[in-house]
């Protein structure tokens, strides 16, 4: 979902700084960012979720992109998936990943914010809203993220720095996407159609849609919110969830 906001973001001719934790595909995806039209595009390999990482991250990609940030998007955060009675370690380890690192990465963006009156995007998920055990300490975490996002929002406003919160359901990643043949072969399903009625079958989604989202969906909602065509939408959790219950 990050790339194909950065994706979205170059086909406006802006200057793209991808940050990941893989340099080998952080700069895979600055090539491929540079190719959907980015005035410039660079890929820098940082693990936020880290001590001083963020700082470092945001500083980094400042110089890269000529002394000025005007927008930030934080997609990371997946770690949780897992029962509540997991240990100490466990849970610090998610917290770290996902709650921890957006905060730090917002407040090493903020001074920069500040100065060009830009925007930020952060990531929840739809299990904030609907959240079932196998998988509360990651909804958890995420509802935090929403919650400290509007908070940015109403603390920074009066800088005209503006903080909204993507909250995306089942989005078909590349992750989720490799299942696919997997499920067609073992299950006999259609190939087109085999996720999505594994999804129904077997995990009970019930969207109104009736399919996963696309990574280029999510992405196009991130670079809009980012741009000055939401100039006047802060403070906000938006559910891109297909029409989940």
């Amino acid at each position: 979902m990050g790339l194909a906001a950065a994706k979205a973001l170059a086909a406006d001719g802006a200057r793209v700084a991808v940050v990941g934790r893989d340099e080998g595909r952080a700069k895979a995806a600055a090539e491929a960012v540079s190719g959907a039209g980015a005035g410039a595009a660079h890929g820098l390999s940082y693990d936020v979720s880290k001590p001083g990482a963020a700082g470092a991250a945001v500083s980094a990609a400042v110089d890269l992109l000529g002394g000025t940030l005007h927008g930030i998007a934080i997609t990371m955060g997946t770690a949780g998936m897992m029962p509540i009675d997991s240990d100490d370690e466990a849970w610090d380890a998610a917290f770290r990943d996902v709650l921890l690192a957006t905060t730090r990465t917002v407040q090493a963006a903020l001074p920069h914010l500040a100065k060009t009156k830009g925007a930020i995007v952060t990531t929840a998920a739809y299990s904030a809203r609907s959240p079932h055990e196998p998988r509360l300490p990651y909804a958890s975490l995420k509802a935090a993220v929403a919650t400290f996002t509007r908070g940015i929002a109403r603390t920074h406003g009066k800088d005209g720095v503006r903080a909204n919160c993507v909250a995306p359901g089942a989005v078909e990643t590349d992750a989720l996407h490799a299942i696919r043949g997997y499920l067609a072969e073992s299950k006999g399903y259609p190939y087109e159609e085999a996720l999505e009625r594994a999804l129904v079958e077997d995990f009970g989604f019930d969207a109104a849609l009736g399919r996963p989202g696309q990574p280029d969906e999510i992405g196009a909602l991130i670079a809009f919110l980012l741009s000055d065509r939401c100039g006047f939408v802060t403070g906000q959790t938006i559910f891109a969830d297909g029409g989940a219950p």
